[in-house]
C-alpha cells in the first residue's frame, strides 16, 4: 500500500547478540504486475506473492532467476481488501488480508488454500478465517496513527498461525495466535511484545533453525530484520530478540520475508514514490550461519525421554520442560507441543530429532527412533 511515512524514531532496546546476516544482495528489480509485493512463500521453487490493498485477488509465482512470472493462479472467493503477507505449512497456503491502516475494519481475515488445490489450477477457492481483536475497543478511523494495523503472518505449529502488529503509534509489536481452521474467533494477545523501531511489514518462522525472522523499516524507509529465538511455547518474543539494520541497500519498503532453506532468505520491497525519494520494488536475498537442527546436539540441563525405541506414546522427563517439538530427518516440523506425554502413533517409522524447550530459554536435542 502507498502510505506517507509520519511515525517518530523509536529508541531501540538491547539485546544480547550479534544477528549473522551476510551477503545482502538486490537480486533484480520485480516486475510491474508484482510492484506491490506484499507478502512472500517460497514453494514448489517458485517464490510465490501477491500485491496488497486494492489489487487483484491473484497469487503470482516468480522465477528467481530469470525474474519472470510464470503462473497466475486467482482465488475465487477472495476480495484483496488488504492482503498484507501470506504463510504456508506442508498442506495449506495462508493468505493475511490483514492490513488495516485506519484501524476501522471489522472483516479481518484469512484465506487457507489446500496446495493440492493451488497446484492442480489455476483457479482456487479457500477457506475463511475470520479474526477480530479482543483488545481492541475503538473503531474510529485514524490514518497511520493507529496500533490495529498488521503486515505480518507466520505458521507457527499445527494449529495456530501467528499474527504480528504494525503498530504506528509507538512501534510496540503485538502477537496474536489464531486458529487454522475455518471459523469466526477472537483473538487475545500474546504475552510479551516488541518494541521493534520503526514498523514490522513480514515475517517468516523457519522450522529448519527455530528463529523467526521478521523484516520493517524505520522513519527514513531504512530496512531492518528482527531475529527471535529461545521463545517459550508460543510467545514468541519471550527469548532473545536481535535486530540488524540492512544499511548497504539504502531506502527501501521492505515488505515480505521468507527462508528458502535453513540459511538463505528472500525479500521484497515495494515500489515508492515519496518525493524527494521513489524507487522500484526488488527481490532482495541475504544469508546467515544459524544452527540446523539436524546437525545440533545441544545438551543442556536434565531431560530425559523414553521409552526410546518408541512406537505410540512418548514420554519428556525433566522439571525443567517448557515445550516440544519433533523434526523429520528432512527438519520438517511434525510435531509441537507442550504436554509431557506425546502421542507418536501417528508418525511413520524412522529417525526423529526432539527439540525439548527448556524454561530457561535453553532447550536440548534429542534423536529417536519411532517404529
Amino acid at each position: 500500500m502507498k502510505k506517507t511515512i509520519i511515525i517518530t524514531v523509536f529508541i531501540l532496546g538491547t539485546f544480547n547478540v550479534i544477528a549473522q546476516i551476510a551477503n545482502v544482495e538486490v537480486k533484480f528489480d520485480l516486475p510491474m504486475v508484482l510492484s506491490e509485493s506484499s507478502g512472500a512463500i517460497f514453494f514448489n521453487d517458485r517464490l510465490i506473492s501477491h500485491n496488497d490493498s486494492g489489487n487483484e485477488n491473484k497469487l503470482y509465482e516468480l522465477d528467481v532467476i530469470s525474474g519472470l512470472v510464470t503462473r497466475t493462479v486467482t482465488v475465487t472467493n477472495g476480495t484483496n481488501v488488504d492482503w498484507e503477507d501470506i504463510a504456508q505449512d506442508d498442506t495449506s497456503i495462508y493468505i493475511g488480508d490483514v492490513g488495516n491502516n485506519s484501524g476501522n475494519r471489522i472483516d479481518l481475515k484469512v484465506y487457507k488454500i489446500n496446495k493440492d488445490d493451488y497446484l492442480s489450477s489455476p483457479t482456487v477457492t479457500a477457506e475463511i478465517i475470520n479474526f477480530s481483536y479482543s483488545d481492541q475497543m475503538d473503531f474510529t478511523p485514524n490514518p497511520n496513527n493507529t496500533e490495529w494495523d498488521a503486515e505480518a503472518l507466520i505458521s507457527f505449529d499445527a494449529d495456530n498461525l501467528i499474527l504480528f502488529t504494525k503498530n504506528w503509534i509507538d512501534g510496540t509489536t503485538k502477537a496474536y495466535s489464531i486458529p487454522k481452521t475455518s471459523g469466526t474467533f477472537t483473538v487475545d494477545p500474546l504475552t510479551t511484545t516488541l518494541t521493534n523501531g520503526g514498523l514490522i511489514t513480514g515475517a517468516t518462522y523457519n522450522p529448519s533453525t527455530g528463529k523467526i525472522y521478521s523484516i520493517g523499516y524505520n522513519s527514513v524507509l531504512q530496512p531492518f530484520v528482527w531475529v527471535s529465538e529461545n521463545f517459550t511455547n508460543n510467545d514468541v518474543f519471550s527469548g532473545t530478540n536481535t535486530q540488524t539494520s540492512l544499511t548497504s541497500l539504502g531506502f527501501e519498503q521492505a515488505e515480505a520475508i521468507t527462508h528458502v532453506e535453513a540459511n538463505k532468505y528472500f525479500i521484497t520491497s515495494e515500489s515508492f514514490n515519496i518525493p524527494p525519494l521513489s524507487d522500484s520494488g526488488k527481490l532482495i536475498s541475504f544469508t546467515t550461519n544459524d544452527d540446523v537442527l539436524s546437525i545440533m546436539e545441544h545438551e543442556t540441563g536434565v531431560v530425559g525421554l523414553y521409552p526410546n525405541p518408541v512406537k505410540d506414546v512418548l514420554f519428556v522427563d525433566g522439571l525443567e520442560f517448557a515445550s516440544i517439538e519433533i523434526y523429520d530427518a528432512k527438519s520438517a516440523l511434525v510435531y509441537r507441543g507442550y504436554n509431557q506425554k506425546i502421542d507418536v502413533s501417528d508418525l511413520h517409522e524412522g529417525l526423529y530429532l526432539v527439540k525439548i524447550n527448556l524454561k530457561d530459554h535453553r532447550y536440548n536435542i534429542k534423536k529417536i527412533i519411532k517404529h
